[in-house]
C-alpha cells in the first residue's frame, strides 16, 4: 500500500450522500480531528482491560498505535480499523493469575495465541472462509464467547467490587445510564465517562468520609487507605518510555511494564480459547465495514484476522496487551461516513504519543479499585451475553440435541471452573476445558447423530455472526448494530 490518499472533493465539505472511501481523505486539518475522535472512542476500553489483566496501560496504548499501523499495512489499507486492547483474554488471564502465574507467563501465553490467530488468518486467506464456518459454527462460537465472559464473575465479586462497594454501585449505575439514555458518541464512550465519574466520586468520598479499610490490589492485602492516590502522577515525567517490570514506583511498589514473555503450557491452554472469540469478532467487523462501504472485503478477511494476530504478537513481545479490531471506531465511521485510513494512521500516531508519557501511564494506573468494580460488573456480563446474541442472530436451534447437549456441558464446565486433573503439575479446567468440550463434543455429536438432526442443524445457524444486512462486532462488551438506514449505513444502539 502506498501511503497516499486521494483528496475527496475539495477536502473541506461533504454532501449529505457523500462517503469518504478508505483510499480517500479530507483536508489534513479535518483528518487530524477525525483521528483524535477515533482515539477518544477507543480510549476507555484500551486502558481499562490492561488494568484488569495486571498489565501496563501506558505500554498498552503505545503498542496499540504500533499494532494499528501494522494492521493497516497488512490489509493494504482496504479495511479501516483500530486495534485496541482485547477483552477476550481477560478470563484466561484471570485464571493464570489465580494459579500464581506471572506477567511474563501471561504475555507469553497471549503471544502464542496471537501466532495461532495469525496462522488461522493465513489459512483462511488461501482456503477461504467456508473452512472456518465448518469448524466453528455459530453455536460453538457463541458458547465460547459466553463462557469467557461469565467465567469472570468471581473476579468482579472477589477482587474489584469489595474494594469499595458503594463507589462500584454508583459507577455501575452511571455506566448503564450513559450507555442507554444517550445517543451517538456519548453512549459509545460510556466506559470512558464512567472512569472520569468514578475518579470524581472517589475523590469526593475521600474528602467527605476519609480512608477506607478494604483489599488494596497494589499492596495485595487488606489495608486502610485513601481511594485515590496521585503520588505516582506527580512524580512521573511528562515524556519517557513505559517502565520496565520490576522497577519501583514513587509509592514504593513494584511496577509492571516492559518485559520479555516466558512460556508455560498450562498458561497457553488457558488463553487459547480467546482465539475463537477473536476470529468471530474480526469476521463481524470486516463484514460490518464491507456493508457500510458497499465493497467486497471477503478477499481481505484472512489478511485482517492474520493482521490482528500479528498485532497481538508484536504488542506482547515487549509485555504489552493483546489487540483486536474495535467496534467503537467502526461506530465513529458509521456516524461520520468517513472511512479514510488516513484518520486511523493519525489515531495511531496520537496513541503512540500518549504511550510515551509516563505521567499519562501513572494517571491510568491510579484508577481506584471500586471504579473498576462498577465498570467490570457491566462489561464482563455483556461479554458473556454476546454469546447469546450470536446464537439469536444466527437462528441457532436449541431444540436440536446436536446444538443443546455438547454446548450445555461446555458452558457449565467453563463458567463453573470444573477441572480435569492429569498429573500433580498439570490440570485442565475452566475456560480451556469448557472450550475443548464445546468444540470437540459438538463435532462428535454431529458425527454420531442421525442425518435428520444434522440437516436441521445445517438449516439453522449456518453462517457466523451475520444476519441479512445486519453485522455485529464488539470489543468492550458494548453492543453495536450496523444496519442500513434511510441515508445509508447507520449506527443504532440496542
Amino acid at each position: 500500500m502506498a501511503l497516499g490518499w486521494k483528496l475527496h472533493g475539495d477536502g473541506r465539505t461533504m454532501g449529505p450522500d457523500d462517503v469518504v472511501a478508505p483510499d480517500e481523505r479530507l483536508s489534513w486539518g479535518k483528518t487530524v480531528g477525525l483521528g483524535a475522535q477515533h482515539v477518544v472512542a477507543m480510549f476507555g476500553a484500551t486502558f481499562v482491560f490492561p488494568l484488569v489483566m495486571g498489565l501496563n496501560p501506558q505500554l498498552a496504548i503505545l503498542m496499540s498505535g504500533i499494532a494499528t499501523i501494522c494492521f493497516l499495512l497488512i490489509v493494504k489499507g482496504k479495511v479501516p480499523s483500530y486495534l485496541g486492547t482485547s477483552a477476550s483474554f481477560v478470563g484466561g488471564v484471570a485464571a493464570i493469575r489465580a494459579q500464581g502465574g506471572t506477567s511474563q507467563e501471561v504475555t507469553g501465553a497471549i503471544l502464542v495465541s496471537g501466532l495461532v490467530l495469525a496462522l488461522v488468518g493465513v489459512a483462511i486467506h488461501f482456503l477461504g472462509s467456508s473452512v472456518l464456518h465448518k469448524v466453528l459454527p455459530p453455536v460453538v462460537t457463541g458458547a465460547v464467547v459466553m463462557l469467557i465472559g461469565f467465567n469472570l464473575a468471581p473476579v468482579v465479586a472477589g477482587i474489584y467490587w469489595p474494594q469499595d462497594q458503594w463507589v462500584a454501585i454508583l459507577v455501575m449505575v452511571f455506566t448503564i445510564v450513559c450507555a442507554v439514555a444517550f445517543k451517538g458518541f456519548v453512549s459509545r464512550i460510556a466506559v470512558f465517562l464512567a472512569l472520569i465519574f468514578g475518579f470524581i466520586i472517589s475523590w469526593v468520598f475521600d474528602k467527605a468520609f476519609g480512608q477506607i479499610t478494604s483489599f488494596d490490589a497494589g499492596a495485595g492485602k487488606v489495608t486502610t487507605h485513601f481511594r485515590t492516590n496521585f503520588d505516582n502522577i506527580a512524580a512521573s515525567p511528562w515524556f519517557g518510555f513505559p517502565p520496565s517490570t520490576g522497577d519501583i514506583g514513587p509509592d514504593g511498589k513494584a511496577l509492571v511494564g516492559v518485559h520479555l514473555p516466558s512460556f508455560s503450557v498450562a498458561a497457553i491452554l488457558l488463553v487459547l480459547p480467546a482465539v475463537i472469540a477473536l476470529i468471530a469478532e474480526n469476521t463481524g467487523h470486516v463484514k460490518a465495514v464491507a456493508e457500510m462501504t458497499k465493497t467486497d472485503l471477503d478477499p481481505y478477511m484472512g489478511r485482517a484476522i492474520a493482521a490482528d494476530g500479528v498485532g497481538t504478537m508484536i504488542a506482547t513481545s515487549v509485555g504489552g496487551s493483546p489487540t483486536t479490531t474495535y467496534a467503537e471506531n467502526i461506530g465513529v465511521m458509521a456516524a461520520t461516513r468517513v472511512y479514510s485510513t488516513a484518520a486511523y494512521f493519525v489515531a495511531a500516531a496520537v496513541a503512540i504519543l500518549f504511550g510515551l508519557s509516563p505521567k499519562f501511564g501513572a494517571l491510568v494506573s491510579s484508577v481506584p479499585g471500586g471504579v473498576l468494580g462498577g465498570i467490570t460488573v457491566v462489561l464482563y456480563g455483556m461479554i458473556g451475553l454476546l454469546g447469546a446474541k450470536i446464537w439469536k442472530e444466527n437462528g441457532v436451534d436449541f431444540g436440536n440435541p446436536i446444538n443443546l447437549v455438547p454446548v450445555a456441558a461446555g458452558i457449565i464446565i467453563g463458567i463453573g471452573n470444573v477441572e480435569l486433573k492429569f498429573t500433580d503439575s498439570f490440570t485442565l479446567g475452566g475456560i480451556a476445558l469448557g472450550t475443548i468440550v464445546a468444540v470437540g463434543a459438538y463435532h462428535l455429536a454431529r458425527t454420531v447423530a442421525p442425518e435428520e438432526l444434522r440437516l436441521r442443524a445445517d438449516a439453522a445457524g449456518g453462517t457466523m455472526i451475520a444476519l441479512g444486512k445486519a453485522e455485529y462486532g464488539d470489543s468492550d462488551g458494548i453492543d453495536d448494530l450496523y444496519q442500513d438506514g434511510p441515508n445509508g449505513p447507520d449506527l443504532r444502539r440496542r
